[in-house]
């Protein structure tokens, strides 16, 4: 291998795969409240065979061999690596180049459940796979912190957090976004890659460990989780396999669409690019334990700054700010300059004036250069000879470079071979997603709740949703703060330290007592009772969907955050239809003689058996739940008026009067149990309220807190704001004000 080959591996692979708009996308999409722009996968990965759960399988054999293979190159590599500090540099590369995939390891799932599809087969699926991947809501146990949790051993975790800040690193290569970029933009519009994201996701489990993980693994096996940083491996030793979920999300979606193109589409797709990404990391690792590769790549990426400074200074007949301005692009002459001047002694970095005292700390580059930047100055004056014949270099063995045949098996850079007979094939190597402009078809606002409420069910978002969105609930809110004086049982009008569960346990109290002393209060009458369960249905079959934004990776293991998709989690069955909520509810309701359209579907919002005004709440709760952040501290309150507003009280009332009448009373003893104030939703709702007010003081400053436990108030009465004049006139006097500002999203 030649010099120039061996400086030119980190631009070369840099610029490839069309990835810059990748590394942009990451940022873009870590935003639960930001717009994506669309992507499209290549064509040559959308052929459609005639059986597709056979060619999955084919795919799948494929996926894991070309891991299995990948990862025996990358464990011989680390054998390569002789010396500690040629073992540093490959730890140290091979974690921050798996990073943007590995710190986000399930996150394209994120979305995938919504109000709208709650009640199916596919999302429990799906929401089982990644509850798993997240640590089924336990905080920071997902498996992007496990992965961050081995950062922080290493040393490495300075762009960890928030995971966006890895598209700041100068080191990183734009390929190692090439995948993850696409997923994340892809989770963002779950109607329209739902099937390339599970074909994606069935990928990555299949292909397991990533393949350059095996090589820390093989220097240091203690540093991680690696069960956790397996996507398809089991985290526990009663857990299901990843890759078993993931196939039984397939299957769910495969029995709902036979065809499901896209499956196959974001497999390939995501096997070609993360192939790809993986050859040139390989390529990298391997030229990196030259010492002088890793040098060349320290002068490339400090000499735009280097050159303003040093244009009175002479080197070899030359300013040194041309050497720097040339080293820019082509660092080999600075780097063969340097070893051969009086700065460097070969062999000898102690003797050296370059590291004793141009960069000591007496000397005028002080600071310049960070104690990594200095351990790999040191490596490489360590490994020069001692005589200019040439510099020394590591050469990693001949026998075994990352494997694209490997013993006989195909893979996706071979050339290509049919799919199944008569279909296009995949073309030879990975091609780029193309990130397409936003169209949005409409910029108009729905016309009515039932428009909205049906438009609000879609996870998928526009401007004018979002427009709607923020103005509805900026009104709702505002409504909700009229008439504080009169206000009955609101938490207290300070937070208090200790925390809101003394305060929840008196709410307790008097709904039971509210209960006792309500005891003979006559029962509704049926045709009343039936009235009263139907106008329920629009809200009670979006059961948690004011917590639908903390099922986003940033939010669902977070200490806040973990409480509420545990909630959320829990409102769906936790995987079992069973035990789904809107599922017992419409079991409730066919008993009762009503049979209602699909929820996610416009007949559902157009039934003429619903009055308007049912859609009011809906759509608050379907509004707040896009804006997990702009409203965090509203949906803390409303989390706990909600979860603490039947318990003790009107779930006993409504199971008598459902039991009179022979109906099943599931329903209200479901949610009596599981939202109880000791161990249950109402106990996690005041958790998470005392969790978010502890951090208050140190993110947003002392002296916030009354301002923003008044928003955790407002948040709790929005659950049941007052009607009258003035509430609506505060309502639209809110609105008005947010439409002459703008919305800021």
């Amino acid at each position: 291998m030649q010099r120039q080959q061996a400086t030119a591996g980190p631009a070369d692979h840099r610029s490839r795969a069309g990835a810059p708009d990748c590394r942009t996308l990451y940022v873009q999409a870590a935003d639960p409240e930001g717009f994506t722009p669309p992507v499209t996968i290549p064509e040559a990965c959308t052929a459609v065979p005639a059986e597709p759960h056979n060619e999955l399988k084919r795919l799948e054999r494929r996926a894991a061999d070309w891991s299995d293979a990948a990862r025996v190159a990358y464990r011989e590599l680390a054998e390569s690596a002789v010396d500690p500090e040629a073992r540093d540099a490959l730890v140290r590369r091979a974690a921050m180049g798996a990073a943007p995939l590995a710190l986000v390891s399930g996150a394209w799932l994120q979305w995938l459940s919504g109000p709208g599809n709650g009640d199916t087969e596919s999302t429990m699926r799906v929401l089982s796979l990644y509850a798993e991947d997240l640590g089924e809501g336990h905080c920071g146990a997902d498996r992007g912190n496990a992965y961050r949790a081995m950062l922080h051993q290493l040393r490495l975790a300075e762009r960890a957090a928030p995971t966006a800040r890895l598209a700041q690193d100068p080191h990183l290569s734009d390929l190692a976004f090439a995948l993850p970029g696409p997923l994340l933009a892809m989770s963002r519009r779950p109607d329209a890659y739902r099937a390339e994201l599970l074909g994606a996701d069935l990928c990555l489990r299949a292909v397991g460990l990533l393949p350059p993980l095996a090589a820390i693994r093989e220097l240091l096996p203690e540093a991680a989780d690696w069960a956790a940083l397996d996507p398809g491996a089991a985290r526990r030793a009663e857990a299901p396999h990843g890759l078993d979920l993931a196939r039984a999300a397939v299957a769910a979606l495969l029995d709902e669409a036979p065809a499901a193109p896209g499956l196959l589409a974001g497999f390939r797709w995501t096997l070609a690019t993360v192939r790809q990404w993986s050859t040139a990391l390989h390529k990298e690792l391997s030229t990196a334990l030259d010492p002088a590769y890793e040098m060349a790549e320290l002068l490339r990426l400090r000499a735009r700054e280097a050159a303003l400074y040093h244009r009175e200074f002479e080197f070899e007949g030359r300013s040194l700010a041309d050497w720097f301005a040339e080293a820019r692009t082509d660092p080999e002459g600075l780097l063969r300059a340097l070893a051969t001047s009086r700065l460097v002694r070969p062999g000898r970095p102690e003797r050296s004036p370059l590291l004793q005292g141009l960069i000591a700390e007496n000397g005028p580059m002080f600071r310049i250069f960070s104690p990594g930047d200095q351990a790999v100055i040191r490596r490489w004056i360590r490994a020069l000879p001692a005589t200019p014949t040439g510099q020394a270099r590591h050469t990693p063995p001949a026998g075994r470079v990352l494997p694209t045949v490997e013993e006989g098996v195909q893979t996706v850079e071979e050339a290509p071979q049919p799919v199944e007979e008569g279909t296009r094939t995949v073309e030879e190597g990975p091609r780029p997603v193309v990130v397409r402009p936003v169209a949005d078809v409409s910029d108009a606002p729905p016309g009515t709740l039932r428009d909205a409420y049906h438009l609000l069910l879609s996870r998928s978002d526009s401007p004018a949703v979002r427009r709607f969105a923020t103005r509805y609930v900026r009104g709702w809110l505002a409504r909700s703060r009229v008439g504080w004086d009169r206000a009955e049982h609101l938490p207290p009008e300070r937070w208090d330290p200790r925390g809101l569960r003394p305060w929840l346990q008196e709410q307790h109290d008097r709904h039971g007592e509210e209960f006792e002393q309500g005891a003979d209060t006559p029962l509704p009458s049926k045709e009343a009772l039936v009235d009263a369960t139907v106008q329920l249905a629009p809200l009670t079959l979006i059961d948690g969907s004011w917590l639908q934004g903390f099922t986003d990776y940033g939010h669902a293991s977070s200490d806040v955050g973990h409480l509420l998709f545990s909630t959320y989690w829990d409102e769906l069955g936790n995987g079992d239809l069973n035990l789904n909520h809107p599922l017992i509810y419409r079991e409730v309701l066919r008993e009762m003689g009503v049979d209602l359209p699909p929820t996610a579907s416009r007949e559902f919002a157009h039934w003429p058996g619903f009055r308007d005004e049912s859609f009011e709440l809906p759509v608050y709760w379907l509004s707040i739940g896009r804006l997990p952040r702009t409203f965090l501290p509203e949906v803390l309150g409303l989390n706990v008026a909600m979860e603490l507003s039947g318990v003790g009280g009107s779930y006993r009332r409504a199971r008598i009067a459902l039991e009179a009448y022979g109906f099943s009373t599931r329903f209200v003893d479901i949610h009596n149990t599981i939202d109880n104030v000791a161990t249950g939703h109402s106990a996690w709702a005041a958790d998470a309220v005392d969790a978010y007010m502890a951090t208050v003081p140190s993110v947003l400053g002392p002296g916030c807190e009354p301002e923003i436990w008044e928003r955790v108030r407002t948040g709790y009465r929005s659950l049941n704001p007052p009607s009258g004049l003035r509430a609506r006139r505060a309502a639209r006097r809110a609105q008005r004000v947010h439409d002459t500002e703008g919305d800021i999203h």
